[in-house]
């Protein structure tokens, strides 16, 4: 089934953030006022927001932004995501909006005189810089008390990168990502350890499957998903065990094999490391909530 999880990140500053990994469709409904500000990111798949009762609608694709603004009437969130989609949101009110650029609002088209009172729509692709940032926020692995802040710091970033239309196309975080086809591969790379992951490649037969070197698969790794090739894995997997014990269909025994540990011990020291508590005594506080 598909997710959702909504941050408050200040007075007027939302960031959502939308998982649907099943094989349905996820539907969302959020009242939205008129004086908030949408943006909206497409991760991966397709989505699709429905206004008027149904009878308008518009596409969000994988890679593509959508910008909209209506200080005439309230824009609720009415949306359809596709199986295997990401989506991820951000409602800022125009107040905060203003205070963000307050002496360059003239460098902002939608701020300028003409355009102040009127809505506004726009959409564009998601280039490759922000695209990190997005991938970043979609896989924190950091500890949860810092999660607010991380993902504000993020968040300025995105729209920094959003407005800058007149940036260097070369001027990247890292400068290989400059090329989107090397983003591409180390997504790739993403993907081809998380269907292993019970036994994953080798780096270098890593690197070899997606095309793209040894140190530029490091580094590039990194920077997207913050983390090295293993340590996103090892998350993902800890991940991974909690949902199948969550479902409730499989004993520790099982769920330790399913994601690649040979033995029961391993696997329970790994799950402690990562939550603190053994996957027995995660089971039993499961009971204990029923």
């Amino acid at each position: 089934m598909g997710t959702h999880e909504e941050l408050m990140i200040g007075n007027g500053f939302y960031v959502l953030k939308f998982e649907n990994n099943s094989d349905e469709n996820y539907s969302f409904l959020r009242e939205v006022g008129t004086e908030f500000i949408q943006f909206h990111f497409g991760l991966k798949g397709k989505a699709k927001f429905i206004f008027n009762q149904g009878r308008y609608a518009l596409d969000l694709r994988e890679e593509l932004s959508l910008f909209l603004y209506n200080p005439q009437t309230n824009l609720p969130m009415q949306l359809e995501i596709e199986p295997h989609s990401w989506v991820l949101t951000l409602l800022v009110s125009i107040k905060k909006f203003h205070g963000f650029f307050s002496d360059q609002a003239d460098h902002i088209p939608f701020l300028s005189p003409d355009n102040i009172d009127r809505k506004y729509y726009k959409d564009d692709p998601i280039n490759p810089s922000m695209a990190v940032v997005l991938s970043q926020m979609f896989h924190f692995n950091m500890h949860p008390s810092v999660k607010k802040l991380y993902f504000k710091g993020k968040v300025y970033e995105l729209l920094s990168l959003y407005f800058n239309r007149a940036e260097d196309p070369n001027a990247e975080q890292c400068p290989f990502l400059v090329d989107e086809d090397n983003v591409i591969k180390i997504r790739k790379a993403k993907d081809i350890v998380i269907a292993n992951m019970a036994e994953p490649p080798g780096l270098e037969e890593l690197s070899e499957q997606v095309g793209i070197s040894l140190k530029r698969l490091k580094m590039g790794f990194r920077q997207i998903y913050g983390d090295s090739v293993y340590g996103f894995l090892f998350d993902y997997k800890m991940d991974y065990a909690r949902k199948l014990l969550d479902s409730g269909s499989y004993n520790v025994n099982e769920v330790g094999l399913k994601i690649g540990y040979s033995t029961a011990s391993h696997f329970i020291a790994a799950f402690k490391k990562k939550f603190g508590t053994t996957p027995k005594k995660y089971l039993m506080s499961i009971t204990e909530k029923v």
